[in-house]
């Protein structure tokens, strides 16, 4: 019953609302922002805590500019979500855009696979929707399973019809393995900014004046296949277009210290943020974590060779 009642609720709310035009959609996002700021107080405590101990300097007036700011984004993002339902090909590629695709084009000419380092900044449903269709590679988004198998395999499906392939933290190391086996160049699309499930094995760093656990995963399979590593930097050009700038982190992983690719990429994320702070997630428990008093580092060395 559950199962019948999930795939109504996608193709019989999900969908329609998803056809809807974005102008209407957007009519819908400025009412979903103010009863997510004022009336649900959606993860406010949790923003504002956020952006205070971000942005110490600015006065109460600023922060709640950002504040403000930041809903109306979220509501934005999550009505582009649903639009991203049912985008079409040409409509994705005219929202979203990659300012300088010729600095990849090298790389796979040459066979050799990317690895390309993101956050949850400005719309990243795009971003893995539309990877297929930017880059000559096969496109591959890595994510965490969702706690709904079924809504899992309804949004996979969708995300994947423009030839964009989605692996998981379960099978992650399997699909690198398998694509360096039968040599196929891939860029590899990461959400970097997460918080880790283990922050023993993790890199501890600071970002935004915090102590900040960072995953390892993408400086780990660097270093494991010696692939160049590029920040991926979304800008958002008005309200439903965005571009993206693909930038260096390491064109020599393995020649890397420890954690030098990692800190280069939380360096230009926290530029990122500081350039236009509404655009980040900032309902998300980022700094929920404590730094524990023994980091495995040598075990990430070692799992990297």
């Amino acid at each position: 019953m559950k199962k019948l009642f999930n795939y109504l609720l996608f193709y019989c709310i999900l969908i329609p609302l998803s056809l809807l035009p974005l102008w209407f959609l957007y009519i819908l996002s400025s009412i979903i922002a103010f009863l997510l700021h004022y009336i649900i107080k959606y993860r406010l405590e949790v923003v504002k805590l956020n952006v205070e101990k971000s942005f110490p300097e600015k006065s109460k007036q600023e922060q709640k500019l950002i504040i403000n700011k930041f809903y109306k984004h979220l509501a934005d993002v999550f009505l582009e979500g649903f639009k991203m339902l049912s985008i079409s090909r040409k409509n994705v590629l005219k929202r979203y855009k990659c300012n300088n695709p010729e600095i990849l084009e090298t790389y796979f000419k040459q066979g050799q696979s990317v690895l390309l380092l993101s956050s949850h900044y400005n719309n990243w449903e795009y971003m893995v929707l539309s990877l297929g269709m930017q880059f000559p590679f096969q496109g591959i988004g890595v994510g965490k399973r969702m706690t709904n198998k079924t809504f899992e395999k309804l949004m996979h499906k969708r995300r994947t019809r423009y030839g964009t392939k989605v692996c998981y933290n379960d099978n992650v190391k399997e699909v690198f393995h398998e694509n360096e086996k039968t040599k196929t160049p891939s860029a590899y699309m990461l959400l970097s900014d997460q918080s880790p499930n283990d922050t023993y094995k993790c890199y501890w760093t600071t970002l935004l004046n915090q102590d900040t656990p960072v995953i390892f995963g993408g400086e780990y399979f660097a270093k494991k296949f010696n692939y160049p590593v590029f920040y991926y930097k979304v800008n958002k050009e008005k309200r439903g277009y965005y571009s993206f700038d693909i930038i260096p982190l390491s064109l020599t992983s393995q020649e890397e210290g420890y954690a030098e690719i990692t800190q280069k990429y939380v360096s230009l994320l926290e530029k990122t943020i500081k350039e236009n702070p509404p655009y980040w997630l900032w309902s998300h428990k980022r700094w929920k974590h404590k730094r524990p008093e023994k980091i495995y580092q040598d075990t990430i060395k070692k799992e990297s060779n």
